[in-house]
């Protein structure tokens, strides 16, 4: 298999070689093969090439299968400078699902316990027009007093988010989607959306399908999490939910994600690049670890290679270990660790 590595900006660099040093132990524990490709984006990309997503990086990761992005800091890029921009690395790579846990552990600090929740969070549409638009933009002030945004969705889109959700339930104990939207209100975007939702909700009557108004759906993630098990929606609405669902075990830290294609995936944790912490040592490695254990993990169903689904297996179930031993954690989970020194303990769980 053929990854990139993205360190990104900050503490990126930081997490991202913590979560390189896990992948390769799993994979050659389990015997799999791996040619790494590390590559320049963000900060270092500017400086490097002029421009915070190089050309050179572009054409490498069009040969790749997948690749581990590390948090951009673009909150501190200059503005006006087209050059400095968040790349559009989903647009470029029509990655349009982004797969984001929200799991519980026992022994760190959470609103809820036993939450266990997977959200699918549609990733070319809605109102972020960075990723939705080609030329122009879909919000405009026609005067000082006026301004007109456009929301786009389409049945391709809501198609296919919702299938990749009802797959991925497919694999789990419970075997239930929920569907978030307002249709009653959003009669033809939401309205589109549900729609697709009950169409591929036929193709697996071996998964049990409801649907939910995203006000409601809010309320309940805070009252009664347990009670969701796979959430799909669309753009804006999954960014606010999954960030509910990083509250609700314990922060950002704890909030790893996938950005998946019809062909590559892109291992990207949900947090920033936390530039106050940068440069201590005390960033918190689970979130990028547990993304390319995910992407592992995707990697292994979508080429049949066992190998992978066994690391990424490996890394899961070191993770959970040194969790539960509460003895080699970074500051924000209540430990006293470094980042590296938490990665070095994952590292000696999988050995």
């Amino acid at each position: 298999m053929k990854i990139g590595i993205l360190l990104g900006d900050d503490i990126g660099l930081e997490v991202v070689p913590e979560c390189v040093k896990v992948m390769k132990t799993a994979a050659a524990r389990s015997g799999l093969g791996i040619e790494w490709h590390p590559l320049p984006i963000g900060k270092a990309g500017h400086e490097e090439h002029g421009n915070t997503l190089p050309a050179i990086t572009e054409r490498t990761l069009r040969d790749l299968d997948g690749w581990i992005m590390g948090p951009i800091g673009h909150a501190a890029y200059p503005r006006g400078d087209s050059t400095w921009v968040m790349p559009p690395v989903r647009k470029k790579f029509e990655l349009f699902a982004a797969l984001r846990p929200s799991l519980s552990h026992d022994t760190i600090p959470s609103v809820h316990k036993n939450v266990d929740i997977a959200f699918f969070r549609e990733l070319t549409e809605g109102m972020l027009y960075s990723e939705t638009v080609v030329a122009g933009l879909p919000e405009f002030r026609p005067n000082d007093d006026i301004t007109v945004s456009m929301r786009v969705i389409t049945r391709k889109g809501s198609n296919r988010v919702a299938r990749e959700a009802f797959e991925f339930a497919r694999s789990r104990l419970r075997k239930k989607v929920t569907a978030a939207h307002k249709e009653p209100v959003y009669r033809l975007a939401c309205g589109m959306f549900a729609e697709e939702c009950r169409k591929v909700a036929k193709d697996y009557p071996d998964v049990a399908f409801e649907e939910m108004m995203i006000d409601s759906i809010a309320m309940k993630l805070v009252t009664d999490p347990q009670r969701f098990d796979v959430v799909v929606t669309t753009n804006q609405f999954g960014d606010i939910l999954t960030d509910i669902g990083a509250g609700l075990v314990g922060g950002l830290g704890l909030a790893p994600g996938l950005c998946v294609g019809e062909k590559q995936a892109m291992a990207q944790a949900t947090h920033g690049s936390a530039p106050d912490i940068f440069g201590r040592n005390i960033a918190n490695p689970y979130a990028m670890i547990i993304s390319g254990q995910m992407l592992l993990g995707w990697l292994g169903n979508k080429h049949k290679e066992p190998k992978a689904v066994t690391a990424a297996q490996s890394i899961l179930n070191a993770v959970r270990q040194v969790i539960a031993e509460h003895k080699h954690l970074t500051p924000d989970l209540g430990g006293k660790a470094s980042t590296q020194q938490m990665g070095d303990a994952i590292v000696a769980a999988i050995k």
